[in-house]
């Protein structure tokens, strides 16, 4: 292997420029070469790193460990382009691919240096198609680390977006839930809700369920705890757009709402927090129907 290390890293060194070459024809011709997503230039400082970092490990690293020190530059380049693939849309394919395709031209280049002597090329050969499938296979995973991270990330958002706590009156908060209420979201509910809650001192917390596909007993368990949070905060809670069905659903299940106060339309929930906060809404007597 330490044959292999040095001639490797000596081909590297002294053919860099006719490697990063080769290198981009091969990308042209699967397309890539000329993506807008990256720029001609980024792609060949990019190519240039690559074979720098990959000759300084194989002449001071083991070919085939790649987790050991000497490679760490490498990961950290992988880890970086991969994240950047991430963010500009590409594909675990194509990131993939920006290693694959560099086979070919060092393939060649070992030829073109071993031709005479069959046996060490065939090991050379062999030696650096692990190595760049090591190659690839941290990019792909590097890849699917960030793009995980990115979905938890918009997951976060979407949680936050769809969870908006709004100043109906002076002290009452109205916070209108569209979609599947699991946990994850209870938890994001209850956090959003009880820091307005601090936040503006509201004493009624009003949640409309109107755009609550259905209502089961986990849903409606997560709708006890968070009205259970809010008056730990000292607030009161309403609970609006029961609709009929999810009435007679939570009567099925045997859920327990004695407690909470509920009202059919955000409009009546509304109306009552206004009374319970001494408000008195009256229309006007010039006003006509």
């Amino acid at each position: 292997m330490s044959k292999a290390r040095t001639t490797t890293a000596s081909i590297l060194k002294s053919h860099e420029k006719e490697l990063v070459a080769d290198w981009q024809k091969e990308l042209a011709s699967a397309g890539s070469a000329s993506d807008v997503r990256i720029g001609e230039r980024a792609l060949h400082a990019q190519m240039s790193e690559f074979i720098g970092l990959l000759r300084d490990a194989a002449q001071h690293g083991d070919l085939v460990d790649v987790d050991r020190t000497a490679w760490q530059p490498m990961r950290q380049f992988l880890q970086e382009v991969s994240r950047s693939r991430v963010a500009q849309g590409f594909t675990s394919e194509q990131t993939a691919l920006f290693i694959f395709s560099f086979k070919k031209p060092l393939f060649v280049r070992l030829r073109k240096e071993l031709g005479d002597d069959p046996e060490t090329l065939a090991a050379e050969t062999w030696a650096a198609t692990q190595l760049l499938d090591r190659m690839a296979l941290l990019a792909m995973r590097s890849y699917q680390q960030s793009r995980e991270e990115v979905i938890v990330r918009q997951q976060e958002e979407m949680l936050e977006l769809s969870t908006p706590v709004v100043k109906l009156w002076d002290g009452v908060l109205g916070l209108p839930m569209i979609g599947t209420l699991d946990s994850a979201r209870t938890q994001v509910v209850m956090e959003t809700l009880l820091q307005r809650i601090v936040e503006t001192g509201a004493e009624i917390a009003i949640i409309d369920i109107t755009g609550v596909p259905t209502v089961d007993t986990q849903v409606a368990q997560h709708l006890l705890k968070t009205v259970a949070a809010i008056r730990l905060m000292g607030a009161d809670c309403i609970i609006s757009g029961v609709r009929p069905q999810i009435a007679q659903t939570i009567v099925h299940l045997g859920v327990d709402l004695h407690d909470v106060t509920t009202k059919a339309t955000l409009a009546d929930a509304l109306a009552l927090a206004l009374q319970r906060s001494g408000w008195t809404v009256e229309r006007s007597s010039g006003q006509t129907r």
